[in-house]
């Protein structure tokens, strides 16, 4: 049983999170069996150059950017269930932030994994918003035109964990 890997693809339109008459509920995942669960998610910033190389060669005087949003993005991952009101709480064992230089800003990537009930998705939609989100912060004093997204969920996967 151990090791069998599925990439998920999308379901069937349902809405989980909604019952017949409207209102939202927290979904139960107690039959569901305890897998390792793992999301990538991406997205970008897009930024003048001159921020660009302001970031890359460290002359923000706000200091490290790409080290303070890699922060905030494992902090964001770790705490999404407080901040998306349907969110299950879960043992996220792994949060990686990467960033990549784009001509045209900067692009990012973000895994979660977990061994529990139910996916990482939203954590690793919420660490790369939040990641761009501090990135802008950062660098709102010297850049008016940046632009946030798009974001999007890459892969999900998860497999039998003996």
């Amino acid at each position: 049983m151990g090791g069998e890997k599925e990439v998920c693809s999308m379901p069937e339109a349902k809405l989980t999170h909604i019952r017949p008459d409207g209102s939202a509920i927290m979904v139960d995942v107690s039959g569901k069996p305890i897998q390792r669960r793992t999301a990538v998610a991406v997205g970008e910033i897009t930024l003048s150059a001159d921020t660009l190389n302001a970031i890359l060669n460290g002359q923000l005087p706000k200091g490290d950017v790409l080290a303070v949003a890699r922060i905030a993005g494992i902090q964001a991952a770790k705490r999404t269930s407080e901040l998306i009101p349907l969110c299950h709480p879960l043992p996220i064992t792994k949060v990686t932030v990467d960033f990549t230089p784009q001509p045209h800003g900067i692009s990012i990537q973000t895994t979660v994994r977990t061994d529990a009930k139910t996916g990482v998705e939203m954590e690793a939609l919420t660490a790369v918003s939040v990641a761009a989100l501090t990135i802008y912060d950062m660098c709102k004093a010297i850049d008016h035109a940046m632009v946030i997204g798009p974001i999007r969920l890459q892969e999900k996967t998860k497999e039998m964990i003996d």
